[in-house]
């Protein structure tokens, strides 16, 4: 075979391998954004240790169906990137989401995570829910509270018995 085809296979492979490693995989359209721009996209993807990569649609979509993903193959059309998380499965939706919002050029598709497919609304919504450490804050906050309150609690009535004594 030519060593072009060989190259393009390889590729193929890379982005199959990528899509099944990846606990979220979500497409977007960057038609219109300035290479400024891009570069400041690409930096808040790497701070977050999102991989952010563009590549031809046809080995795209012959690695989206290797890879069992039928469902991104339609949105494979115009000019498309792939952000690709093995961590936080929210992370890129959230980055392209908030990006989006100050750059109205970059457009949301679809995506795919933890195996399911997720559509530009979907995606959306996903991006609205709090980075991890957030939640565990709140969770960890919502669990101190009711110790605090008890321990202010037994502070005041402890005060109130030494002032009720003097």
């Amino acid at each position: 075979m030519s060593k072009a085809i060989d190259m393009k296979k390889e590729v193929v492979a890379e982005i199959t391998e990528k899509f099944q490693k990846s606990t979220a995989a979500i497409l977007v359209d960057y038609r219109g954004l300035k290479v400024e721009e891009l570069t400041e996209l690409r930096k808040q993807f790497r701070e977050a240790g999102v991989e952010y990569k563009v590549y031809k649609n046809t080995l795209m979509r012959m690695a989206a169906k290797n890879a069992g993903m039928e469902e991104l193959v339609e949105s494979l059309v115009g000019p498309n990137a792939v952000a690709f998380s093995y961590d936080d499965p929210i992370a890129p939706a959230r980055i392209a989401d908030n990006f989006a919002k100050d750059h109205k050029k970059l457009e949301l598709k679809v995506g795919v995570v933890e195996g399911a497919f997720y559509n530009e609304d979907q995606i959306k919504e996903l991006a609205s829910i709090p980075a991890r450490e957030v939640l565990i804050a709140k969770l960890l906050g919502s669990l101190k509270a009711p110790v605090s309150n008890f321990a202010y609690l037994v502070k005041a009535i402890a005060e109130k018995k030494e002032a009720e004594g003097a």
